[in-house]
Order: structure tokens, then sequence, then C-alpha cells
């Protein structure tokens, strides 16, 4: 069996284009040579990739189950060819992360800072839900991904986890609201009051472990959006109070500059990590090692007086 890098590309390829001739074109060949590097494919794998007809093509059942395989051999010989690259110089290379939801609103500020001090290693960002950084860790389609807790418990072994930072859950109001004028909110007092608040899987996060009857009224929320920036400016309309991580000075300086107020939640304190992620199988390349630590210090350095607000 001699499988080629060309024949796994023009597999990846037409998958993805679900055309030979869109195929072709990504790849620079014409249609017949991409069209012989899938027929040599499945000759020698003795399988068929493709169900073909006049009208269509789509991946046959073997070539589905083969495809993420593919996709993570690429991969691998991209991230070789990265690293090899990379061991010219410790300052050199490129860093692929993937971050989740409120981890990507602060990634920009954090890439730009890394920009000035390694101009000559290129960070590409990819933003995606927490349940997807992992997968794309796994696949090894990015080097590190920072994201929250949550699936890291359930993920496989080859996944390590560094702890990058926490804050709390905390409640945004109008001034004039009445428990602004409260020295303490506790998760009690939300009870009877309206509530906006994200869909998904913030939900989960803020309702475990709380009282049944709080958590029951924060999963009935009257209003559920998909953006915090929405939350908050219904919040400033009146529509009601919303929960919120203090995840970014922005925000709390928005907060503060539009009469609301941000204020951390007690009984209990509930507490939102965010870990940094990546294979614990493989070493990581000077660029991303660089990358890694400095994230770390930024981190440390930026969101210790966030963790209190």
């Amino acid at each position: 069996m001699n499988i080629s890098i060309r024949q796994l590309t023009a597999f990846v390829s037409v998958a993805d284009n679900g055309s030979f001739t869109r195929a072709s074109e990504q790849m620079h060949l014409t249609q017949s040579a991409v069209s012989g590097l899938i027929k040599e494919l499945e000759s020698s794998l003795s399988i068929v990739l493709f169900d073909r007809t006049t009208r269509q093509l789509s991946l046959s059942v073997v070539g589905h189950h083969l495809l993420p395989q593919a996709r993570r051999i690429l991969n691998e010989m991209q991230l070789f060819e990265n690293e090899a690259s990379s061991l010219t110089s410790l300052a050199q290379g490129q860093v692929r992360l993937a971050v989740s939801q409120f981890a990507a609103s602060s990634m920009p500020a954090v890439i730009a800072q890394f920009a000035k001090e390694y101009p000559d290693i290129s960070v590409s960002l990819l933003d995606c839900s927490a349940e997807n950084v992992l997968e794309h860790i796994q696949n090894i389609e990015v080097d590190l991904g920072v994201g929250t807790e949550l699936g890291f418990m359930e993920s496989e072994d080859d996944i390590s986890a560094d702890l990058l930072y926490q804050l709390p859950f905390c409640v945004v109001m109008p001034d004039s609201h009445a428990l602004a004028q409260k020295s303490e909110v506790v998760w009690q007092d939300l009870v009877d009051t309206p509530l906006i608040t994200l869909q998904g899987p913030f939900i989960e996060q803020v309702t475990a472990e709380l009282d049944e009857s709080i958590a029951n009224h924060i999963q009935q929320a009257r209003y559920k959006v998909n953006f915090m920036s929405t939350a908050l400016e219904m919040t400033r309309q009146g529509f009601g109070i919303t929960l919120c991580l203090p995840y970014m000075p922005e925000v709390i300086d928005w907060v503060s500059a539009n009469g609301l107020q941000m204020r951390p939640l007690a009984q209990p304190v509930k507490m939102r990590r965010f870990f940094i992620y990546q294979r614990s199988s493989r070493g990581l390349s000077p660029a991303s090692i660089a990358f890694k630590q400095f994230l770390q210090a930024y981190f440390a350095s930026h969101f210790d007086d966030l963790q209190s607000v």
C-alpha cells in the first residue's frame, strides 16, 4: 500500500467541494488528474470513497468514516512543516489558536500585544463554541485552545489543561434598581425579578449546584438572547437584569458609563474557570510555547483585578 499526500489532499478537496471540477481548480490540476488521484487511492485501499451518479457526487459510508483521519494526517504534515521551519529561530513560526465565545472577546487585544513582542510569529484565531475547542485540538487543527471547563472531564486522555483565569458570575442592573442599593447581592435576590440570560451552555454553568428555586427561575428567564451585548442593552432599556462575566475591562467600563452596575453574586460565590488546552502527546513548537507563556503572563496581570470586579 502506497498512499501519497497528494491523494489524501485530493480526497479532502473533493469531499469539501462536492465536485471534481471545483477540487481541480482549488488544487490547480486538471479534472482528470484529480479523478486519477482518487482512483489510485481507492485502488490502493480496495474501497470506494465516493458514490457517483450522473447528477451527484457524495461521500460513501466508508468515505465519511475516513475523511476525519485524512484531515488529521494532512494537519499533521502541515504541523510538521511549520515546526521544522520554526526551529530556525525561537522568534519565528505560526500558532493556531481556537477560543470559545467569552475567551474570544479578549483575545484580539492579547494577540495585538503579542505581535509587538514577536512580530515574526503569526497567530491565527478560530472562534467557536466551547464544545468545539477540544474537538479542534483533538483533530490537530489548532495548536492551543482557550475555553471553559465545559466538556473537559469527558474528553480524551490526550488533552491537558492549565488554568488560565477564573471570573465570578455577576448581576448587571440599572443604578435605580432596588438591588443596586444593597451592600451584597445574593442569588436568592434574583427570584421574582425579570431576568435576561444567554442561551445555551452558559445557563448550565450558572445554575449548576444552585438552589432548585433559583435555578428554575434562571432557566425560565423571561428573555433569552444569543449575545451578551444584547442582554446588556436590554438591561439598559429596563427589560430586566442580566447575568454576566466581567470578561473584559471594556465591558465593565461600558456598564459603568451607561447607568448600570455590575456586582458579583454571593451565597454562593460561583466562578467560571477558563483553561488553556493542548495535546498531551505532542510537544509544542517554539512559537506555540512563546505564545502560551505570553498568554499566562498576560491574564495573570490583567485579570486579577477582574476576579473581584
